[in-house]
C-alpha cells in the first residue's frame, strides 16, 4: 500500500495525460463489478466506464494497482460502494480528496436507519446494501445526478436511461417475490460463506448465517464450524452454499463436519456476493445475478 500511496503521490505532482483531453466523453471510474454494471446502464454510450474489479474478486481484499491509480487519476467521476467495504483502497481514495474529481460513495448516502449494523465490523454497517433492490435503486438515483451535474448537455439521456433501468428493477423485484413465496418460511435459512445476504435475509424473510463475517478479511475457526454444523443439524438445513468470491475450503469443511454427524447437508451451489459473473452472461448483469441466486436458493433449499 505503501508503494501504491508514494506511486499516486508522484502523479499528482508531476500530472498525467488526461484521456479526457482527447475524449469528450465523461471519464468514470468503477470499483465492484455490481456498480460497474449500473453505471453502464445509467451512462450508455455517453461516458467511458472503466471498472477496477472483475468477475469473481473480492473487494474486501482488494488492493489497487499501479494501474488502478493511473485509472483513478484520470477520471473526472470515480464511483465506490463506501461502508469500508473496499478497505484497502479507502487510503488511496482519501490521498486524492484533495484534487478536483468527484468521489462518489454510493452506500455512504443510504439513510443510517436502514443499514444493518455490526459490532464486527469497521464500519459498523453492512456494507453488502445491494441485496436490497430499493436501495440499488437509490445506487441509480445517485449514479443519474452525479452524471446529470457533471454533463448536464446529455442530463435527459440519463434520465431516460434511469427510467428505463428502473422499469427492470421493478419487474425483477415481482419476479423473484413469486419465486421465494413459493419455498415455505420455515425452510428459508441461507448458510454462506460469509455474511453478504442480511439484507437479502431481512427483505425476503430468511434466516442468514454465514461461516465468516461481514468481511472476508476473517477467517473461519474450527469453533465456528462445529458451532454452524450445529445449528444446521438442529434447523435440518439441506443445503449450504459457497460464493464465486470466496474460497470453496471453508464451506467444504462445513459440509464435512456436519456429515460426521449423521445429518447429510449437500452444497445447493455457488452464490454471487460480492462479484457479478463472467461478463457477457446473464450473471455478468446485476439483474441475472439476483435472479440467478433466487433460483439457486430456492430450488436448493425445497
Amino acid at each position: 500500500m505503501k508503494k501504491i500511496l508514494y506511486i499516486l503521490t508522484l502523479v499528482l505532482i508531476i500530472g498525467c495525460k488526461n484521456t479526457s483531453e482527447e475524449n469528450d466523453k465523461l471519464q468514470v471510474v468503477t470499483t465492484t463489478t455490481m456498480i460497474t454494471d449500473l453505471v453502464k446502464n445509467i451512462g450508455g454510450e455517453y461516458i467511458d466506464v472503466q471498472g477496477l474489479m472483475g468477475a469473481g474478486v473480492d473487494p474486501h481484499l482488494y488492493k489497487a494497482s499501479e494501474g488502478d491509480v493511473t485509472k483513478l487519476f484520470n477520471a473526472d467521476v470515480i464511483f465506490y460502494n463506501g461502508l469500508h467495504l473496499e478497505g484497502k483502497l479507502v487510503e488511496v481514495f482519501e490521498k486524492m480528496e484533495s484534487g478536483d474529481k468527484t468521489q462518489v460513495a454510493l452506500a455512504d448516502q443510504i439513510d443510517k436507519a436502514g443499514l444493518i449494523g455490526s459490532d464486527y465490523f469497521a464500519s459498523n454497517y453492512d456494507p453488502h446494501v445491494w441485496f436490497n433492490i430499493d436501495y440499488f435503486r437509490s445506487f441509480a438515483e445517485n449514479v443519474t445526478a452525479v452524471l446529470s451535474e457533471k454533463d448536464p448537455e446529455n442530463k435527459d439521456n440519463y434520465l431516460k436511461n434511469y427510467e428505463a433501468y428502473v422499469l427492470k428493477l421493478e419487474l425483477l423485484k415481482e419476479e423473484i417475490t413469486e419465486t421465494i413465496e413459493s419455498l415455505p418460511k420455515e425452510q428459508r435459512i441461507l448458510v454462506t460463506a460469509h455474511d453478504a445476504f442480511n439484507y437479502f435475509g431481512k427483505a425476503y424473510e430468511f434466516e442468514v448465517v454465514g461461516l465468516q463475517g461481514l468481511s472476508t478479511a476473517t477467517e473461519a475457526g474450527v469453533q465456528d464450524v462445529q458451532k454452524l454444523s450445529e445449528f444446521i443439524i438442529e434447523k435440518q438445513v439441506k443445503a449450504i452454499f459457497v460464493e464465486s468470491s470466496v474460497p470453496r475450503r471453508t464451506i467444504e469443511a462445513l459440509q464435512a463436519a456436519v456429515n460426521s454427524k449423521g445429518h447429510e447437508v449437500v452444497i445447493g451451489g455457488s452464490l454471487y456476493s460480492d462479484a457479478l459473473g463472467d461478463p457477457g452472461t446473464d450473471e455478468g448483469t446485476y439483474l441475472g445475478m439476483f435472479r440467478y441466486n433466487v433460483n439457486t436458493i430456492v430450488n436448493s433449499l425445497k
